[in-house]
């Protein structure tokens, strides 16, 4: 009864303070513009399966690739188990999800399997991080912090791994050991049983199970409670953030909303548009700081791991310009972070003096772009980076008239001319009279 309301009042500990900061980064939302509507549900949920849960984009790298999907489906098998020790905590009882029989056998001796596999896979990305000289784990807006933050979650899931593996071994051999009169399949722990517990009487077993069933729990709860603070806190948003995918092909360039209307107010001045025109008067076109982005541009920011593959195959990047397409998105993240509480105490005119572009992100970077959408293609989440790139860049232009000299250049000329050259209208037809008179 004293272990059932320890736990209690830690679980109890843990939803709350794990729900003030869900429900702190979800009001950041409120002062966030709308994105698309969510349409087309089954093509969402193909793509979820598709990207998300089957992993396609990180399986491209055939070794790192498979061990980070093992990694994933690892945790997803048991976080099945981690239920079913929440519930026997609250319930007093002791693998209560054994009444589903053979289903129940083959998911924890799957959790048992790849326990032993993350293990494996978590050991092998210390040493790549920690040992290997990898040019994506490098860049000016990876911070020392950063790297603390990569190398403190995969210790926190070695050691997840160790004592779920120790608590399933205190467990087989409280019950029975070798006679099998446990609840369950447990393949891996089985076969350590013998090595680890050796002449161990049953207090020392006994012993044994409650510190790695109580180590396991508490890392669960820790854990969960650390990954808001971290880059890993795409352990949850990772999956919702590709069910919201931008469905339209990635060369696909959005018009801005506003803009459209006035343009069809412009058109049609009789139409009844007065009060969305003054609407409009007072938005800002493009994205200046973080209150400009849409909720999916945000979430993209909250869902970013870091892992740095759109930075490698960024031509830009590569030819050694400033642009990081990483750097973009956890900018976003960093400037909110730091915006955010102001805006909660005094709304959207609140000011600190700073904002995402120049103070965070510099113009030389977002020119560099070329909208390839190599970054967008190569995405484990399907983070969409040009789409905030081209927001900054239409502020700059529309608000500032601070696009380069080349591209001011052609929009005077357009204004001008109709036509991005400097050659008037009258004149365009031109090169092709000497067609006309030898035809």
């Amino acid at each position: 009864m004293t272990k059932q309301l320890i736990f209690i009042i830690v679980l109890l500990i843990t939803l709350g303070v794990f729900s003030y900061t869900i429900s702190r980064l979800v009001r950041y939302f409120r002062y966030t513009k709308p994105a698309f509507p969510i349409r087309n549900i089954g093509a969402r949920v193909k793509e979820t399966f598709r990207v998300a849960f089957g992993q396609t984009k990180i399986l491209r790298w055939p070794f790192v690739g498979l061990i980070h999907a093992l990694v994933f489906w690892g945790f997803i098998v048991i976080t099945i188990g981690s239920l079913e020790m929440v519930i026997d905590g609250v319930a007093g009882t002791e693998r209560i999800l054994g009444v589903l029989g053979p289903f129940y056998d083959v998911i924890i001796g799957a959790g048992d399997i790849f326990a032993m596999i993350v293990l494996i896979g978590v050991v092998i990305f210390l040493g790549r991080r920690l040992f290997l000289n990898i040019g994506r784990f490098k860049g000016i807006e990876l911070k020392k912090e950063s790297k603390y933050d990569a190398n403190i979650a995969l210790t926190l899931i070695f050691l997840l791994m160790v004592s779920l593996l120790g608590m399933n071994i205190g467990y087989i051999e409280m019950h029975g050991g070798a006679e099998q009169q446990f609840t369950g399949v447990y393949p891996i722990s089985e076969w350590l049983a013998p090595m680890i517990t050796g002449n161990m009487d049953q207090s020392a077993i006994h012993q044994l199970h409650e510190v790695n069933w109580w180590a396991h729990i508490l890392l669960i709860f820790i854990f969960a409670n650390v990954l808001p603070y971290s880059k890993h806190f795409h352990v949850f948003t990772s999956v919702p953030n590709v069910f919201l995918s931008r469905l339209e092909p990635l060369g696909y360039l959005p018009n801005m909303d506003n803009v459209t209307k006035e343009v069809k107010l412009m058109m049609n001045p009789e139409q009844d548009m007065e009060q969305e025109a003054e609407e409009e008067q007072s938005a800002r076109f493009g994205v200046l700081d973080a209150e400009d982005s849409s909720w999916k541009n945000y979430l993209d920011a909250l869902a970013c791991t870091e892992c740095g593959r759109c930075t490698a195959v960024c031509p830009a990047n590569i030819t050694g310009k400033k642009l990081s397409p990483r750097k973009i998105v956890t900018d976003l993240r960093a400037r909110m972070k730091e915006k955010g509480p102001g805006l909660r105490k005094e709304g959207l005119d609140y000011s600190d003096g700073r904002s995402l572009i120049r103070d965070f992100i510099s113009e030389e970077e977002l020119w560099a772009c070329t909208t390839c959408n190599a970054c967008a293609q190569e995405c484990p989440i399907n983070i969409n980076h040009p789409t905030l790139i081209l927001d900054m860049r239409r502020y700059l232009a529309m608000e500032e008239a601070a696009a380069p000299a080349e591209i001011n250049t052609m929009f005077t000329n357009i204004e001008n001319n109709g036509a991005p050259w400097q050659y008037s209208p009258e004149d365009r037809m031109n090169w092709a009279e000497e067609i006309y008179m030898n035809a």
